[in-house]
C-alpha cells in the first residue's frame, strides 16, 4: 500500500515518499485556465498549503512529478513562469515587525533568480521584484499562503491592536498588486477568514473568491467518491481488523470526518481526521488536538452563545468578517466550526451547522473546559460519563447533582451577565456532549421545549425557568404537549421542569411528571 499523507504539505514530498495523492489536477487545470486572481478559504488542516504547493509544480513545469495524473497531458509543461511562494505559516512576524518578516521573504525570493533588490521598504522592494521577474523571466505567479495568520494570531482581546498594525501593514503589500496585472499571469490566495475587500483588498477589486463557488467545491478535501477509490487497501484492512461490514465502515467514517459543504449539496471529508483515522484506526477525534481556539471561545462567552447548531443566516454572513466588527457565526463558519448544511427557507439564506462528530466533540470539549476552567480535560469527560450513566439508569436525583456539581464548579464571572439564555446555553452544551441523543429548543406543533434526552427506555423533555419556580415550568411542558410527538416510540416520557436561581448559582427547584 501507498504511504499516508499525514502532515505533508509539499507536493514534492509527497511524491518522493509513495503517499497518496487524490487526484485534484484537473479541477487544478479549470482553475488555472479560466481565470487569473484567485482567493480561496477553507479551515485549517484541509489541504490548502498542499494545494498551493501543487500550483507551484505546476507552473515550474515539474511534469516527472505529475506522472499518471490527470494533467500529465493536458498541460503545456514548457510554459514555465517565475513564482513568488509566500507561505505566512513561515514568515517570522513574532520576534520582528510583519514589514521585517516580509522584507527577508523578498529577498529570499529575489536571490533565488539572482535579482538585486535596491528599494528599502517592503512595499517598494515587492514592486521592484515583479517588475524585474518579469522582465528577466516572463510573466509572474504569485502564490500566498495563510495570508490572514498575521491578523488571526493576534485577534485575542490583549493582542487585538496587532492584528490592526499587522492587518494595514498587509494592505499596503497587497496595494502594489493594482498596478501590476500586466506582470502577473496568476495569482492565486488562501486563507481561513475572508477579510473585507475594503479593510484588507481595496485595492484589489478583480480578486475572484471562488471559496463557495460550486465549481470548486470539491478543490480541497476528499470526496465520497475519493474515498473508497484512493484509500480502498486502507478501507478493507481496517475492516477485517474491527470486524464491521464495510458498508458499516463507511457510515461511522460519514458521521465523523464527512459533512463540510460550501454549497449545501456536496460534502467531502477533513483530510487531517480522515488520515489520522486511517492510520490509527480507531474512531476518535482528531480536531481536538490540532489547537485550542481561545478567541472563539472568548466571543461565544462574550455574546452568551452556546448553542449554534441549525442556525439560519442570510448569505451576507460570509462577507461580513472584520476586526472592528467580528460576526461570531461568520468566524465559526470559516475556521470549520460550521458548515452550510443546506440552503434556508428564505431566499438567500443558508443553515448552518456543525460539519461532523468530530468538530461537534471539539467544541463541546473546548466550551465546558473554558467554562469550567479546567486544566484536566480528563475530568470533564469523566463528570460527562456520569451524567450519561445517570440518564440510563434513570437516576434524576443523580442528574441534579451532577449539574449543580457542574454549576457551582463555574468561575464568578460566568455568572455577571446572568440571564436565562446562559443557563440554557450551559445546559445545552452539557447535554449536547454526553453523546446521547439531545434536541435543544425542539419545535412541537404548540411550541418549544427546552431540551430533550433520548435514551434506549426513555425520553425527557425540560424546561428550564430563570428566578421562577420548577411547577410553572410543568405547567407549560403539559399546556404545550411536548411530549406528544413520542407517543408512537413507546418509550417512558418524563417532563421535568427546573428553575436556575442566579444568586445561589444552582438548580434550586425541580419538578418531575410522566407525560
Amino acid at each position: 500500500m501507498k504511504n499516508l499523507p499525514i502532515g505533508i504539505q509539499s507536493f514534492q514530498k509527497l511524491i518522493d515518499t509513495n503517499s497518496i495523492y487524490v487526484d485534484k489536477t484537473q479541477i487544478v487545470h479549470n482553475l488555472v485556465t479560466t481565470g487569473t486572481y484567485y482567493f480561496f478559504s477553507r479551515p485549517r488542516r484541509f489541504g490548502k498549503s498542499l494545494l498551493v504547493s501543487t500550483l507551484k509544480e505546476l507552473f515550474k513545469g515539474n511534469e516527472a512529478i505529475f506522472k499518471d495524473l490527470w494533467i500529465e497531458n493536458n498541460w503545456d509543461w514548457s510554459k514555465t513562469s517565475p513564482i513568488i511562494h509566500i507561505s505566512f505559516d513561515a514568515v517570522d512576524y513574532q520576534s520582528q515587525s510583519l514589514a521585517e518578516g516580509l522584507t527577508y521573504e523578498l529577498k529570499e525570493c529575489a536571490e533565488k533568480y539572482d535579482i538585486q533588490l535596491e528599494d528599502d521598504s517592503f512595499k517598494m522592494q515587492f514592486r521592484e521584484l515583479l517588475k524585474k521577474l518579469n522582465a528577466k523571466h516572463g510573466r509572474v505567479v504569485l502564490l500566498i499562503d495563510e495570508y490572514d495568520k498575521p491578523i488571526i494570531d493576534y485577534l485575542e482581546t490583549a493582542t487585538i491592536e496587532q492584528a490592526k498594525i499587522n492587518r494595514a501593514t498587509l494592505r499596503d503589500f497587497y496595494s502594489v498588486l493594482k498596478s501590476a496585472d500586466d506582470q502577473l499571469r496568476f495569482v492565486f490566495i488562501t486563507g481561513i477568514t475572508k477579510f473585507s475587500k475594503v479593510s484588507l483588498f481595496s485595492h484589489l477589486n478583480n480578486l475572484n473568491d471562488i471559496t463557495l463557488n460550486e465549481r470548486f467545491t470539491t478543490l480541497a478535501g476528499y470526496t465520497q467518491e475519493e474515498i473508497e477509490h484512493y484509500f480502498e487497501d486502507y478501507l478493507s484492512d481496517i475492516g477485517k481488523r474491527m470486524g464491521i461490514s464495510h458498508e458499516e465502515l463507511l457510515d461511522t467514517m460519514k458521521f465523523w470526518y464527512n459533512g463540510y459543504s460550501w454549497d449545501g449539496v456536496t460534502r467531502v471529508y477533513n483530510p487531517f481526521g480522515t488520515l489520522n483515522f486511517l492510520s490509527n484506526r480507531d474512531f476518535r477525534n482528531f480536531w481536538f488536538s490540532t489547537g485550542n481556539p481561545k478567541f472563539l471561545i472568548e466571543q461565544m462567552r462574550q455574546q452568551t452563545i452556546y448553542n449554534i447548531e441549525n442556525m439560519e443566516v442570510d448569505g451576507i454572513v460570509f462577507e461580513k468578517f472584520d476586526i472592528e466588527n467580528i460576526d461570531l457565526l461568520s468566524l465559526l463558519f470559516q475556521t470549520g466550526y460550521l458548515t452550510i448544511k443546506e440552503k434556508g427557507p428564505r431566499h438567500g439564506s443558508y443553515i448552518l451547522d456543525y460539519p461532523n462528530q468530530e468538530v461537534r466533540e471539539s467544541m463541546y470539549q473546548f466550551l465546558l473546559d473554558d467554562l469550567a476552567k479546567n486544566p484536566r480535560r480528563a475530568s470533564t469527560g469523566r463528570t460527562m460519563q456520569d451524567l450519561n450513566a445517570a440518564f440510563v439508569k434513570q437516576d434524576l436525583g443523580q442528574v441534579r447533582v451532577i449539574l449543580n456539581s457542574i454549576l457551582a464548579d463555574l468561575p464568578s464571572e460566568v455568572y455577571q451577565n446572568q440571564s436565562e439564555g446562559l443557563y440554557h446555553g450551559l445546559i445545552h452544551v452539557i447535554f449536547s456532549y454526553l453523546g446521547i441523543f439531545v434536541k435543544s429548543e425542539v419545535h412541537s406543533a404548540q411550541g418549544r421545549a427546552d431540551a430533550e434526552v433520548e435514551t434506549a427506555t426513555d425520553i425527557f423533555v425540560f424546561e428550564f425557568k430563570f428566578n421562577k419556580t420548577a411547577a410553572e415550568a410543568i405547567a407549560q411542558i403539559q399546556t404545550k404537549k411536548y411530549g406528544e410527538k413520542y407517543r408512537s416510540t413507546g418509550k417512558k416520557i418524563t417532563g421535568i421542569g427546573l428553575n436556575f436561581n442566579a444568586t445561589e448559582r444552582c438548580v434550586d427547584d425541580w419538578a418531575e411528571v410522566v407525560l
